[in-house]
């Protein structure tokens, strides 16, 4: 009981430690695992022996990410990504694979070996590289979004690398049928869980969201997610994948929400465990007798990695001040790499030693990673954001009135509405496409990143009434609410709100001139349905007021309750059977006359 306690006692010591110091010094929380890892291991302080235990069991974390990135997309965004998953992703594959592969013939290596070790290397962290963007809050930027399509391909693709490697072999498999009998599992199991996903997990849920008891859903959530994982196993197929599956199945339940709230502590916890493990891993023994070869090798692998990554983010298109990033997110090996490696010392492919070498160079491929990224913040993006933006330096005083900070669709109805009015404006926008677009169309707008107190007050921040934050990028705003409230807190403040979440965080922060993006035109809409449908003008109108009336009254009603979901639903549910039976005693009230009134 004594050492069952004591191993969870030092993991956790060592993260509440390590994550902390590393968050202040700019360093991540990936680092900061990383770091801890290599502290408690068996080449740092010893405190940890079993390594490959806590690594296999710490992979968990990675399938609980995947599990809850696919309860983000319903089938029908994941359909609409195909391209760039299968296009993006075996790009990537396939040229990474020949780059690594030439380089290892060129010094000489067996091509069975160089094979493997490409095919292998090839493959990025979908662990570093997920959680890396979501701590960043950079998932639906063009960087994070195509690598979040590269690392969906990989784990599809260590399917059949891992099938192929023992072909490769000695210990070629025996027997000729069993492929088809293999191939006939997978099927079955994959028709298994969209059928499952469908048709019986949805009922399991709501019997037991009935029970009112929170702690038998949590269970059930993790029943449901280790089931897909024994499952998927069972067949040789990655446990990731199917789990990935299996959320995309449940993204558009009602109970998505709810699962994602259950899952996310146990997902940071495992997550963060798998990092602690990858750092403990890292074999200095090997590492200490040939440092020379494993850092030129892990040298060579970083800068063919990144030069193909960089070469395909300017194919993709991704914005210039993005390329390198997205290279440097994506350079590192990943946790399949240890399972094909393992497969080919297992298939006699590779030898211990040559499988421990790839391992040691994948695992320290992680370590650098993040020191890669901060490189990239501190350094490179700095220098390439003052080389290719438009001049926001010299950017003249502005004395307007009005500042607009993100002039897309949104913002240009403002802005158009106030310069007919004859308000002077200053319009800020970070992309320099934008910029120059709408420069061609007669629109003072200046490049600049509106969060920068430096450029706010150069935009005339001090003397200007008022901002309106037009930018797309929730987090964003909100970190310019806040710039805006600490260094001009005279200055008034309109904030669109990308959604309800939104609204109430910049409601939070003391906001109180919103708008919520889609609301009022999503408005209009039902009414010109309501005419449509043989509702009278003036019937049509009433009722789209008294709905707009409502949904205030019952937002303000919700957001003291909008962090508790069970409260937030029981209120709402009651606030729609309000709104229904109002609507059926106003119509009961209305005359005949009053309802073709205006026709």
């Amino acid at each position: 009981m004594e050492q069952t306690l004591l191993h969870p006692l030092i993991y956790l010591l060592a993260a509440v430690v390590a994550v902390p110091i590393a968050k202040k010094l700019g360093l991540g929380a990936v680092l900061g695992y990383l770091l801890a890892g290599i502290a408690i291991g068996p080449w740092g302080l010893g405190l940890i022996s079993e390594v490959e235990d806590i690594l296999h069991f710490s992979e968990f974390g990675v399938v609980l990410l995947l599990f809850l990135i696919g309860l983000e997309l319903d089938p029908k965004r994941l359909w609409s990504l195909r391209r760039h998953i299968f296009g993006w992703g075996s790009a990537q594959v396939g040229l990474v694979s020949l780059g690594l592969f030439g380089a290892a013939l060129a010094v000489g290596i067996d091509w069975r070996v160089a094979l493997i070790g490409a095919l292998g290397m090839s493959l990025s962290s979908t662990a570093i590289a997920l959680a890396t963007l979501g701590e960043r809050k950079l998932t639906a930027t063009p960087a994070g979004s195509a690598g979040f399509a590269i690392l969906l391909f990989q784990d599809i693709a260590a399917i059949p690398m891992m099938a192929a490697v023992p072909l490769l072999g000695v210990a070629v498999a025996q027997g000729s049928g069993q492929g088809w009998l293999h191939t006939l599992q997978v099927v079955a199991v994959i028709a298994l869980l969209i059928f499952g996903g469908r048709y019986l997990i949805r009922p399991i849920l709501r019997i037991i969201a009935k029970t009112d008891m929170r702690e038998i859903f949590t269970a059930f959530s993790l029943l449901l997610v280790i089931a897909t994982c024994l499952l998927m196993q069972s067949v040789g197929m990655s446990m990731a994948l199917g789990t990935f599956l299996a959320g995309v199945l449940l993204a558009d339940s009602e109970y998505r929400h709810a699962l994602e709230s259950d899952l996310e502590p146990f997902k940071g916890l495992l997550l963060g465990l798998f990092f602690i493990a990858v750092g403990m891993s890292v074999d200095f023994g090997i590492f200490l007798e040939q440092p020379w070869l494993i850092l030129g090798m892990v040298l060579g692998f970083l800068v063919i990695k990144t030069v193909v990554l960089y070469g395909l983010a300017k194919c993709f298109r991704i914005p210039r001040d993005q390329q390198i990033f997205f290279a440097f997110l994506l350079s590192q090996g990943g946790e399949f790499a240890f399972v094909v490696f393992g497969a080919a010392a297992t298939a006699q492919v590779l030898t211990p030693r040559i499988s421990s070498i790839l391992v040691v160079v994948v695992a320290l491929s992680m370590v650098i990673t993040p020191l890669l990224l901060l490189l990239h913040d501190r350094v490179l993006l700095p220098r390439l954001q003052a080389r290719g933006r438009q001049p926001e330096d010299d950017i003249e005083p502005q004395e307007n009135p009005v500042i607009i900070a993100g002039f897309g669709r949104f913002g240009q109805i403002v802005g158009r509405l106030l310069h007919a009015n004859g308000i002077g404006l200053t319009i800020l926008d970070h992309d320099p496409d934008q910029v120059e677009s709408l420069r061609k169309f007669g629109f003072k707008v200046f490049y600049g990143d509106a969060t920068r107190i430096d450029l706010l007050r150069t935009a005339g921040a001090a003397k200007a009434r008022l901002i309106v934050i037009a930018i797309d990028d929730a987090p964003a705003s909100l970190k310019l609410v806040e710039a805006v409230q600490r260094a001009f807190p005279h200055l008034k403040i309109a904030a669109r709100a990308r959604n309800v979440t939104h609204l109430y965080d910049l409601m939070d922060r003391g906001v109180t001139v919103l708008e919520r993006e889609t609301f009022e035109s999503a408005l209009q809409m039902g009414r010109q349905v309501l005419r449509q449908l043989d509702f009278g003008a003036y019937r049509a109108h009433r009722a789209a007021m008294k709905f707009r009336a409502h949904n205030i009254e019952t937002l303000h009603k919700l957001y003291p309750h909008y962090k508790d979901q069970q409260q937030m639903v029981s209120m709402a549910v009651q606030a729609r059977e309000e709104l229904e039976a109002m609507f059926a005693s106003d119509n009961d009230a209305i005359s005949d006359g009053d309802k073709h009134r205006w026709d």
